[in-house]
C-alpha cells in the first residue's frame, strides 16, 4: 500500500511516499530554517508563507522520486495537529484538495505519533508494546505505545520542551538556530563540569521541567556581564547539554525499569543529540534491554514518518472527511 505523506507543522515543508508503513520510496524536505536563523527562531508568518511557496513542488518531487503517479497512490496522510496553526493549515488544505481531486482517502496524522512511527522505518520488525521518549522542539513525552494507534502518556514536560530549551539557550549564547545542533557543536569543545547547573524539581515521577535550567544559563550570562567577566560559551554549552540529556535519559530509564519494558525507544528532533544517544546506550546495556533509535535523517520533522503512521491509522479505520481542520494542540492519546 502506497501512502503519500505531507508534513508542514513547523518550518519544514515535506512530502514522502512510503510503502506498507516501513519502506521509504521518497522523502523530500524544503526547510526555511536558514531564513528563520536571521530572527533567532521560527517566525510563524514566514514559515506559513514558505510552506505555501514550496508545498506543490515538494509533493511533485516526492512522487517523481518514488516513480509513482497520484493514480497509483492509495491514500494521502497529513499532519493535522499539533503545530503552528498557520503552517499546519497549509499542509491540511493542500492534502484535502489533492485527496479530493484524486479521489483518495484522507488520513489525519498526529505529529508526535509520526515521530514514533519514524522508528518503524529503521526497525521494520519493531512492534508495540514498547516505551518511547518523544523529545522535540515543542514536546517532551514518555509514552507507552500500546498499539500502533493507542498510546498512554506516562510523563511529560510541565513547562519548556527539551528542544525549546536548546533553542533558548542557543540564543542566549549567541549560537544561532536551530539550537540543538548549535549547542551540541559548541559543547564538543567544552567542559561539561565547568558550570554547576541545577536539576529542576518537578512533581510526577516521570515528568520533567526545563524552564529553571534555561533560566539558570541566562543568570550565569547576566551575572558575568554585570561583573564584566567573560564566560566560556563552549563550557556553558557543554554543561547545559550534559545536564538536560542526563535528566531525559534518567527519566526514560526509570520508566523502563518501573514498567519492565523490554524495548525502549527514542524519537523526535532531540533524538539526534549524540550525548543523549550515548547515555541511553549505556543505560539500556546496564538494564539489559533493547534500545531503538531512528536514523538521524528521520529524527527531525519529515513526511516519511507521517506516511508511515498514516498507514497504521488507515488500517485502524482512522480516515477523515474533507471538513478536516488543523489543530494547534492535541494530546497524543486522543481518541
Amino acid at each position: 500500500m502506497y501512502i503519500l505523506g505531507i508534513e508542514s507543522s513547523c518550518d519544514e515543508t515535506a512530502a514522502a511516499v512510503v510503502k506498507d508503513g516501513t519502506q521509504v520510496l521518497s522523502n523530500v524536505i524544503a526547510s526555511s530554517a536558514q531564513e528563520q536563523n536571521l530572527y533567532g527562531g521560527v517566525v510563524p508568518e514566514i514559515a506559513s508563507r514558505r510552506h505555501i511557496e514550496h508545498i506543490s513542488t515538494t509533493v511533485r518531487q516526492a512522487l517523481e522520486q518514488a516513480g509513482l503517479t497520484m493514480e497509483e497512490i492509495d491514500a494521502v496522510a497529513v499532519t493535522f495537529a499539533p503545530g503552528l496553526i498557520g503552517a499546519v493549515l497549509v499542509g491540511v488544505n493542500f492534502a484535502k484538495g489533492l485527496a479530493y481531486g484524486a479521489k483518495k482517502p484522507l488520513i489525519p496524522v498526529h505529529h508526535l505519533r509520526g515521530h514514533i512511527a519514524a522508528l518503524y522505518l529503521e526497525y521494520p520488525d519493531l512492534k508495540p508494546p514498547f516505551l518511547c521518549m518523544v523529545a522535540s522542539g515543542g514536546h517532551s513525552h514518555i509514552v507507552r505505545v500500546e498499539d500502533y494507534t493507542k498510546f498512554e502518556v506516562l510523563g511529560r514536560t510541565v513547562d519548556d520542551a527539551a528542544g525549546e530549551a536548546f533553542d533558548k539557550v542557543s540564543r542566549t549564547l549567541g549560537l544561532g538556530y536551530p539550537g540543538g545542533p548549535a549547542v551540541s557543536k559548541a559543547a564538543q569543545q567544552g567542559n561539561p563540569k565547568a558550570y554547576k547547573l541545577p536539576v529542576p524539581h518537578v512533581e510526577g515521577r516521570y515528568n520533567v521541567s526545563f524552564s529553571g535550567l534555561k533560566t539558570a544559563v541566562l543568570n550565569v550570562v547576566n551575572q558575568a556581564q554585570m561583573r564584566g567577566e567573560e564566560i566560556s560559551v563552549c563550557d556553558l554549552a557543554a554543561s547545559f547539554e550534559h545536564r538536560i540529556t542526563e535528566i531525559l535519559a534518567e527519566k526514560l530509564l526509570l520508566a523502563a525499569k518501573d514498567t519492565h519494558a523490554p524495548v525502549v525507544c527514542l524519537a523526535g528532533g532531540v533524538a539526534a543529540n549524540r550525548l543523549l544517544r550515548q547515555q541511553l546506550e549505556q543505560g539500556t546495556q546496564k538494564l539489559g534491554i533493547q534500545l531503538c533509535m531512528p536514523a538521524l535523517k528521520y529524527c527531525g520533522d519529515n513526511a516519511a514518518m507521517i506516511a508511515a503512521q498514516g498507514y497504521y491509522e488507515y488500517l485502524a479505520g482512522n480516515t477523515a472527511g474533507f471538513d478536516l481542520n488543523g489543530l494547534a494542540t492535541l494530546p497524543i492519546d486522543y481518541q
